[in-house]
């Protein structure tokens, strides 16, 4: 993954994604969370939630598991006179990205993307991660090869052209805050994370078919999912009349019941169960080169699912820019959510995001 190929969400064939469809409407501005959850949380998180919580040997082992993942040169050719100055030292930026390369709906083997903004506060007593829709419509800065960007277009643009470095660079102009560190997941080791907890229970809120073979039914009411149902669970939006936005809520429901079964007692005290959660999250992620997960793992150890903030950049809906369905964000809003992560103000991020 340290040179990921140029990818479409919809297609191979053209750098930006083309809808089939007209956009479905997208809700209030402030409605948490957007697009394209999340799954690459698990793979950070759940290391960071669990590396040091239970015993001493569980922190000995995510060293050695540290030394097995891959690493990015996520900021090479990064210019450092266009960076955002860092405002508060103790504060952590970390860039959250994640592909989907084995989405049913993916038909030609391209990937659907998810970006995170997480934020970790100086006194690591939370995290806000704040998702930005891959149909953002932004400025993407110059790709190193000057061949691409250097004007308007969706965000996912930049990594189709430039890889980890573009995409960097385009989120901290869009944001004027500094990344510190960035993480990578491919979905395909989600199912593998599912499996390595002993599964999860997910509290069906609305009875469907999924439209992906074997054509699972969920039951209204709580169901226990294995890694491959949860898998399917979590990608479903045609069902629904709010699409994308109910998938979000069930990947919701997945990510934290991922994250709550990994800090059970059950999970912690099984070296079996601990050594396989450890592993199938090391294979699915990738870091920058700095980005020690030991060392982030000490410093969240206290953290639990309730202390994640899910946020969304604000937007002010989704239009069309000539055969483009893109997402328009909210520029007076967005300047005072991102201004408020630049200065480490959890109240102020939380008040702007809506919460």
């Amino acid at each position: 993954m340290s040179n990921p190929p140029p990818f479409d969400a919809e297609t191979e064939k053209i750098p930006l994604p083309e809808p089939e469809q007209a956009p479905e409407q997208a809700p209030a501005k402030h409605k948490k969370p957007s697009k394209r959850l999340r799954y690459v949380l698990i793979g950070l998180l759940v290391l960071a939630l669990i590396g040091v919580g239970g015993t001493v040997a569980g922190g000995f082992y995510l060293k050695s598991v540290e030394k097995g993942i891959e690493r990015v040169d996520a900021f090479e050719g990064v210019p450092e006179q266009e960076r955002p100055q860092k405002a508060v030292t103790e504060a952590r930026n970390i860039l959250l990205l994640g592909s989907d390369s084995r989405d049913p709906e993916n038909t030609g083997g391209s990937r659907s993307d998810t970006i995170i903004l997480a934020h970790l506060p100086a006194d690591r007593s939370s995290a806000q991660l704040i998702s930005i829709p891959r149909d953002t419509w932004v400025n993407v800065p110059k790709s190193s090869d000057g061949r691409h960007g250097g004007r308007e277009a969706k965000i996912n643009a930049a990594y189709a052209w430039g890889g980890v470095p573009l995409v960097v660079q385009t989120v901290e102009k869009y944001t004027g805050v500094r990344i510190d560190n960035v993480a990578i997941i491919d979905f395909a080791g989600f199912q593998q994370i599912v499996d390595a907890v002993g599964g999860v229970d997910i509290d069906v809120q609305q009875e469907f078919t999924s439209i992906h073979e074997p054509h699972r039914h969920f039951k209204l009411g709580v169901q226990h999912m294995d890694g491959e149902t949860a898998l399917d669970y979590a990608r479903q939006r045609k069902q629904f009349a709010d699409g994308d936005f109910a998938r979000i809520r069930h990947q919701q429901q997945v990510i934290k019941g991922v994250l709550n079964k990994a800090v059970s007692a059950g999970t912690l005290t099984n070296p079996g169960k601990l050594t396989d959660l450890l592993e199938a999250t090391a294979d699915a992620v990738s870091v920058d080169k700095t980005l020690s997960i030991f060392d982030t793992a000490t410093e969240m150890s206290g953290l639990r699912s309730g202390d994640l903030s899910f946020l969304t950049d604000p937007t002010i809906g989704t239009g069309m820019v000539g055969n483009e369905s893109v997402v328009f964000p909210d520029e007076e809003i967005g300047k005072e959510l991102y201004g408020a992560v630049k200065s480490d103000d959890v109240e102020g991020i939380l008040r702007a995001a809506g919460e």
